[in-house]
């Protein structure tokens, strides 16, 4: 899933020449190449185009969605249907930073791929499925209870992955993300549309990444799995040190880009006038701790709040134009 975070990977990455970067537009792999990656026309809805990817990889970083329907995500299923039962070669013991699938048949060929201790796997996963915590701080502990479609698919692609790790097919590492924004990921449209945001005292806890900082982040789970991480699976939450509610979000970014700010409304109004999408977000109330991220992975955030993201996006050419 070679999109806009996996590009950024690429561009912080010192051996871009070691990677193959799957996609499945090909309008995007003459935008691979300059990053100097090795673009592949793959498609995770397609089991049959993931043979064009090498079976030599040693590290997968997983990043893209589920699709858009069902509680299972057939994509990740697609993917370890091939990926993670790929039999290891020597390049895959010792080889460079690989993102690739080979297609096998049959769950009983799981034992063939314990046979790569160094092999790794990163996926990002999102921070709702957790569900509503009622605006509680939480670690990586909380219970599992997404309350959506989009978050029970994560949920089946975390549990699927996790079981081939223990299984030992790979090293797993999970990042929970919360709502990754940048210059090209701000709310300046609905801000502009008008569209009404809770009222404080209804409203909820949201939480925030940069996307330069997923990506570094990112890397410095592969650096973590490179060490020889301990235990065979570990979960991270991949969030900065916000504590915004979802209002005071839209009000920080209205205020820095001189538009008006939303107005609010009570719970009880806003249901009929919101986004079925964006109404789903303003039922979870979460706040991420995000110790184990800062001790273990010792990832430097770049923009440790969303004050200092949203203020560096006004001199971007994105939110120029």
């Amino acid at each position: 899933g070679a999109g806009d975070i996996g590009r950024r990977v690429l561009a912080i990455m010192k051996r871009r020449d070691a990677v193959t970067a799957a996609t499945s537009s090909p309008a995007k792999r003459s935008a691979l190449k300059r990053l100097g990656a090795r673009p592949v026309l793959a498609d995770l809805d397609k089991p049959g185009s993931l043979k064009r990817l090498p079976q030599d990889w040693d590290v997968l970083l997983h990043t893209a969605p589920p699709q858009s329907y069902l509680t299972r995500d057939l994509r990740t299923r697609n993917l370890l249907a091939s990926a993670a039962l790929a039999r290891p070669t020597r390049a895959s013991r010792a080889g460079p930073f690989r993102s690739a699938t080979r297609t096998q048949r049959g769950a009983h060929r799981t034992l063939d791929a314990a046979r790569a201790p160094g092999r790794c796997v990163v996926y990002l996963s999102t921070s709702g499925v957790y569900g509503d915590c009622a605006g509680a701080r939480i670690t990586e502990a909380q219970p599992l209870r997404p309350q959506n479609m989009r978050a029970r698919r994560r949920v089946d692609a975390e549990r699927a992955l996790t079981r081939a790790a223990r299984r030992g097919a790979f090293r797993l590492i999970i990042l929970r993300v919360p709502g990754i924004y940048a210059a090209n990921r701000l709310p300046l449209a609905r801000l502009k549309a008008g569209t009404p945001a809770l009222e404080s005292a209804d409203d909820v806890h949201t939480n925030h990444i940069h996307a330069a900082d997923l990506a570094a982040i990112a890397l410095a789970a592969v650096r973590r799995m490179r060490q020889r991480m301990r235990p065979q699976v570990r979960v991270y939450h991949d969030s900065d040190d916000s504590t915004l509610k979802m209002g005071d979000y839209f009000d920080l970014v209205a205020d820095t880009f001189a538009l008006p700010r939303p107005p609010r409304l009570p719970r009880a109004q806003i249901e009929a006038v919101v986004p079925p999408a964006l109404l789903s977000f303003m039922r979870e109330s979460r706040r991420l701790d995000n110790t184990r991220m800062k001790r273990e992975l010792r990832a430097r955030l770049q923009f440790a709040d969303a004050g200092a993201g949203v203020a560096a996006a006004t001199a971007a050419p994105e939110t120029r134009a």
